[in-house]
Formats: structure tokens, C-alpha cells, sequence
């Protein structure tokens, strides 16, 4: 048994940092940091609507979801070629191993490339190489998750999820990501329902800017095993009774929520409430390069603004982590005896 008690408050950032975690929501094109966007748009002769890094990083002020994506989409146009997509998932893996993250399960939007004219396979054997390196490397345990934009019609989404097939092995599941305003999650219910006939997992952004409807949308149409984002749950108290009974994890992203005005401000966040509910809530960057914090940044940041929080709250967070992965049972077992023996030594006298 643990003793919390005995870590003093004062230790918990550094605890914070050290402890062994999961990455469950992460856009790897959302980790395309500025510096990386003017090398690669340099190495493959693309014209950048921005003078310099740092009016591009200026340029990272948004007010709702919408003017996110329209930057996000304009940065992801330097990506091209396989090299490309290996540098952007190798320099995020690389953050992630260095933040103790021992598994990551990391979301791509195939349609932002193919539309452009790149090669299906080039995106994803891109990744799945940098996914192969960083295990081989740091023993981080990251896999793939196919997203669909929302956007978009089914049928493209179907046609999406068709020209990945040639490569199915190199990911474990598809979500549904960009706008959700409009685009409730039933509008995907074949692409879903093919998806889980082929053995895939399947998660989906709903109750971000979406209403708590779409969360039961993405429960009982698309049967979800993850809920990504699911913060505006809150407003419907049998929803939130219904997740904690089905332990139906919220992939929860604080710095994202603050950027894009879900939240004032990050000491106004719902998250000790998601807990106090008794939900498997986790802690996850979204986009880190446009949102201001990869992992680690967004544990520290939420807990010096919710003094409420403390040593307990952080270890199950980091349990739920592991719990709700898509990982093997003996994985998430040997990862939850490390997060132990970790609290357990700072706990010791």
C-alpha cells in the first residue's frame, strides 16, 4: 500500500515528470514543431505563407477549434515524403522517452496527405519505421491509430481506410478527429462497423465543442473503447454515472482544452471533478507543438494550477494511463508494478 501522505507536495513536479505514464492522445502532426516545419518546407522546396519561425509561432493564437485547423492543415503541407513522416514521429518519440512515457499510442490523418497528392504508404511506413526505431532505441511501446476527418463524408473516409489496408499491420485502430461541430459521430457508423469487423480498435473525439449527445453517439453507434476529449460529459449526470460504471476512458488534453477556449483557464478546469466522479481520466498533450506542452508539461501545468490535486491524483492518472492503452495485459501489468515501486520510493522515509 501506498502511503501518499508522505509525499510532501513540494516533490510532486519532479514526480510528475519521473513517473512512468501512457500517451493515449497524441496528433503526430500536431507535434510538428515550427523549427521542424521551415527545415523540411526548406528540404522540399515548399513556399511557406510565414517570414520566419517566429511569426509562424506568433501566428499560434486561437480562438476556437476551427482557426487551429486551418494552421495545423497549412503546417502538415511540408510533409511529402517518407523520410518526412519518419523525422516527425522519431522527434516526437524522442520527447515522449525522455518524459518516461512507456507507451504511446499516437493518431495520424492520412486524408490531410493523400489529398495532396502523397502516397498512402509513404505516410504510414513512414511512422510505423519511427515507431519500430523508438522501441528498438528507448523500448517505448508506440503503435498507430488511423484517424478520420470528420469533415469529410463516410465515403471518403471508407476509401481511406480501404488504401490502408495493404498495410494493416502497421496500425492497431482508427478515431475520428478535426470539427466536431456539425459532424456528429453516427454520420461514420459503416466506416465503424468495418473498422471492428477487421479486429481494429476504434476511439473518437465527442464532447470537446460537441455536445454530451455525442459522446452516447460514439458509445452506442460507433462503439468506442475510448473517449477522447469527453470533458462537457459534466452536463449530463447519467452520462457521467454511465462512464464510470463502464470505466470508459476519457483521454483528457488540459493545455489543448485552454488554447482552444474550452476552458478559461487551466484553474478552471473540470478535471478534479472527472475524478471525484469516480471516471478513468488521463492526461494527454493533443498537439503539443501548437498547444504549448507535450506531456509532461500539461501534468505540471494542470497540478500548480489545481492545488487540489496532489501525489494520489497523479499516480491514477498514470494508472488509468496504462489501463485504458490498447496494450498487451502483461504489458500494462509490468508497467503498473514500475508506476508502483516508483510512488512506493517516494513515499519511503
Amino acid at each position: 500500500m501506498i502511503d501518499f501522505g508522505r509525499i510532501p507536495q513540494e516533490r510532486l513536479p519532479a514526480l510528475l515528470r519521473t513517473m512512468p505514464k501512457a500517451e493515449l492522445h497524441i496528433h503526430i502532426e500536431g507535434s510538428l514543431e515550427p523549427e521542424m516545419i521551415f527545415a523540411l518546407a526548406k528540404r522540399n522546396g515548399v513556399a511557406l505563407a510565414y517570414p520566419s519561425i517566429e511569426a509562424l509561432r506568433a501566428a499560434y493564437a486561437f480562438s476556437d477549434l476551427q482557426s487551429f485547423l486551418d494552421i495545423y492543415y497549412a503546417g502538415a503541407s511540408v510533409l511529402l515524403h517518407e523520410q518526412d513522416f519518419f523525422d516527425l514521429g522519431f522527434a516526437y518519440l524522442h520527447k515522449a522517452a525522455a518524459e518516461n512515457v512507456r507507451c504511446a499510442e499516437v493518431f495520424f490523418d492520412p486524408q490531410t496527405h493523400t489529398a495532396r497528392g502523397v502516397a498512402m504508404k509513404d505516410v504510414i511506413l513512414g511512422l510505423s519505421h519511427a515507431c519500430h526505431r523508438a522501441h528498438a532505441e528507448w523500448g517505448l511501446q508506440a503503435k498507430l491509430i488511423l484517424c478520420f476527418l470528420r469533415h469529410l463524408s463516410e465515403d471518403e473516409a471508407m476509401a481511406t481506410l480501404d488504401a490502408a489496408l495493404p498495410w494493416r499491420e502497421q496500425f492497431i485502430g482508427v478515431g475520428l478527429d478535426s470539427s466536431e461541430q456539425g459532424h456528429p459521430p453516427e454520420k461514420f457508423a459503416r466506416v465503424f462497423a468495418h473498422a471492428r469487423a477487421l479486429g481494429l480498435h476504434v476511439v473518437a473525439h465527442a464532447g470537446e465543442e460537441g455536445p454530451p449527445a455525442y459522446i452516447e453517439s460514439a458509445l452506442d453507434v460507433l462503439h468506442v473503447g475510448r473517449i477522447d476529449h469527453g470533458v462537457r460529459c459534466v452536463e449530463s449526470p447519467a452520462l457521467v454515472q454511465r462512464l464510470a460504471r463502464e470505466r470508459m476512458p476519457l483521454t483528457v488534453c488540459p493545455l489543448s482544452n485552454v488554447k482552444l477556449c474550452v476552458f478559461p483557464t487551466l484553474a478552471e478546469h473540470n478535471l478534479p471533478a472527472l475524478l471525484q466522479a469516480g471516471l478513468c481520466v488521463t492526461i494527454n498533450s493533443d498537439d503539443p507543438a501548437y498547444f504549448g506542452g507535450y506531456l509532461n508539461q500539461n501534468f505540471v501545468e494542470i497540478f500548480a494550477a489545481l492545488p487540489q490535486l496532489g501525489s494520489r491524483e497523479a499516480y491514477t492518472l498514470a494508472r488509468n494511463s496504462f489501463a485504458a492503452s490498447f496494450a498487451t495485459s502483461a504489458d500494462k501489468a509490468r508497467w503498473m508494478s514500475e508506476l508502483d515501486a516508483h510512488f512506493s520510493a517516494a513515499a519511503a522515509p
